[in-house]
């Protein structure tokens, strides 16, 4: 027998012909995928949500099912139905990574995290656990789709054939959710998150809003604010440069400051400063995003939106309208907006060398610069540090070796192969760095006071979750975000020239240390240490007010005695 014969039968041998599938039992099977395999996290909550309305909870899922059945189907036509498929099935591999490793939940304010993130920041992301998590739930199940052959009829009868299925599927579906409506509704209502988790229909639901907001803003005009800004007669009467350095801080949980009671001591170098801490402080938001904007917005939480945001002017704006010199020097992945209209600078993109690496740089980048910059002041100014600080999950690159005070600490970005002494130990080492980086400001503020009147305030923009409830990182939506991610550091200092010239009394505040704030104060407290005179400020918002002394001229005017009583007296006493 010839070897031409062999060879063939070799072939038939290891031939492996390709299944086929109907299109409907492809979308069948499609779906089932999606809701066992990808829905980790929406499961989890749903048992706890719905608290034992067990009837109620199945019929919320297999109504679900049914619909995300009646959707595939419906798209089940040839060269779409596989496409669309894989799409589906790498966006729920990518999203349920996330949300089952860190709990994070995928809503438009995360979208927008994503959206701007670096390209430094992104690579913490990118992990061994990632690769691993995708080429399993996404890779394997895309490769046998494109594997298998689909049989299709004809338009017209694949077209009878799929509303037979999914008519049924539709009213089976509406019938579930009208005779469960009660629980269900009950259940969604006070658990909003729960529908944003339902991968991949919550994800891509959410970056469509994302991706509509931001084409709604492509011609936003910003309208002015505060342009009646003035300075007042004390800041006039200062005698020497009044400069007030704002540290907008990154992912600093309040719980985690020995200032504020933690049994670690984390703020060693403040401590010796004498600062004034606020203990009791709320985040607008739980990510950069959102919360950035927001601490330098007029609008308080109960009234902000990004669109109120963008199309407002804020405080660095006001600032300037009063003839203030503003300064914004970045250290994290931008001003989201705010810095547009001044001097800005970013300092992710210095090459370093012990300070930077692979476009990230430790905070210390700003010190030497903000040396110079104090030296050589000769205006009234405002400086905007914005800080890298403790941001996640490469908690162990915040900090250099000489701050590696609490050991062992986690030296990866993979937290799951982390215990939870690590975690926290490689982010309290950030704390501790942040807090060198602050008193290093307050001294440098110092140094120069024969010169300037300077002092410092600092807020961080969100906390952060180190695994509590199986929860990492940030960025949960409000309503439901834990404690860690919503109570924040604020704190000041303020050196003798600075209290002499504004009539600040520091042991004032320190008696005002557990009156609770928000990042409501920061707008009208900036404008107020900068003794800014404009009608959007509010004296019932600036954290400092009572504990200042007015100018001379101020204090003459009638009724400033009793407003001030009433300042002191609390909500009462609002201007």
């Amino acid at each position: 027998m010839s070897s031409h014969f062999f060879g063939e039968k070799l072939l038939t041998v290891f031939r492996i012909r390709r299944p086929e599938i109907g299109s409907v039992a492809l979308s069948a099977i499609a779906t089932l995928y999606l809701l066992m395999l990808a829905n980790n996290s929406f499961w989890s909550h749903a048992v706890v949500y719905f608290d034992h309305a067990w009837i109620a909870m199945l019929s919320l899922g297999t109504a679900l099912a049914l619909t995300t059945f009646s959707t595939l189907t419906s798209l089940s036509m040839k060269y779409v139905t596989k496409p669309v498929l894989i799409l589906l099935i790498a966006i729920s591999a990518a999203v349920s990574y996330f949300t089952d490793t860190f709990g994070v939940v995928i809503d438009k304010e995360m979208i927008g995290n994503a959206a701007v993130t670096t390209q430094a920041e992104a690579g913490h992301l990118l992990t061994g656990g990632l690769a691993l998590h995708l080429a399993i739930y996404a890779l394997i199940p895309s490769l046998l789709i494109a594997w298998v052959k689909v049989m299709h009829r004809r338009f017209f009868a694949k077209a009878a054939v799929n509303f037979l299925f999914i008519a049924p599927a539709l009213v089976l579906s509406g019938v579930l959710i009208y005779v469960n409506f009660a629980g269900i509704a009950y259940a969604l209502r006070e658990h909003r998150d729960l529908m944003v988790r339902f991968n991949p229909a919550g994800p891509i639901s959410s970056a469509v809003r994302y991706g509509l907001s931001t084409y709604r803003e492509r011609n936003l005009v910003v309208q002015p604010l505060g342009t009646d800004a003035k300075e007042g007669s004390r800041i006039a009467a200062a005698g020497k440069p009044v400069v007030v350095v704002v540290v907008a801080g990154e992912t600093a949980r309040a719980m985690n400051f020995s200032l504020n009671g933690y049994d670690r001591e984390t703020n060693p170098e403040l401590k010796a400063l004498g600062v004034v801490n606020y203990r009791d402080t709320t985040s607008c938001g739980t990510a950069t995003a959102v919360s950035l904007p927001c601490m330098f917005s007029v609008y308080p939480r109960a009234e902000y939106s990004d669109w109120k945001a963008r199309s407002t002017e804020n405080l660095v704006n006001v600032l300037t309208h009063a003839g203030v010199l503003v300064t914004w020097w970045d250290n994290n992945t931008g001003s989201k907006g705010i810095a547009d209209l001044i001097n800005f600078a970013s300092m992710t993109r210095r090459k370093n060398g012990p300070l930077c690496n692979n476009g990230e740089c430790l905070d210390e980048i700003f010190l030497a610069d903000l040396d110079k910059k104090l030296g050589a002041t000769t205006n009234d100014s405002v400086i905007v540090l914005h800080q890298l600080g403790s941001h996640g999950p490469s908690y162990y690159l915040r900090y250099p070796e000489a701050f590696r005070r609490f050991t062992p600490d986690c030296r990866t970005p993979e937290l799951m192969s982390c215990t939870t002494e690590e975690i926290v130990n490689a982010y309290d080492n950030t704390i501790l760095y942040t807090d060198h980086i602050l008193a290093s400001v307050a001294r440098l503020l110092e140094k120069h006071q024969d010169r300037i009147a300077g002092a410092m305030i600092y807020m961080s923009d969100h906390g952060e979750s180190l695994g509590e409830n199986g929860i990492y990182l940030h960025g949960a939506p409000y309503a439901i975000a834990p404690k860690e991610q919503t109570q924040v550091p604020f704190i000041a200092w303020f050196s003798k020239p600075y209290q002499t010239a504004m009539g600040v009394d520091a042991a004032c505040l320190s008696t005002d240390a557990d009156t609770p704030k928000s990042h409501d104060n920061l707008f009208h407290t900036v404008l107020g240490m900068m003794d800014v005179q404009t009608g959007v400020y509010k004296r019932s918002l600036d954290a400092f007010a009572a504990c200042t002394r007015p100018a001379e001229r101020e204090k003459q005017a009638p009724g400033f005695h009793a407003a001030e009583r009433r300042l002191r007296a609390g909500p009462g006493g609002v201007l």
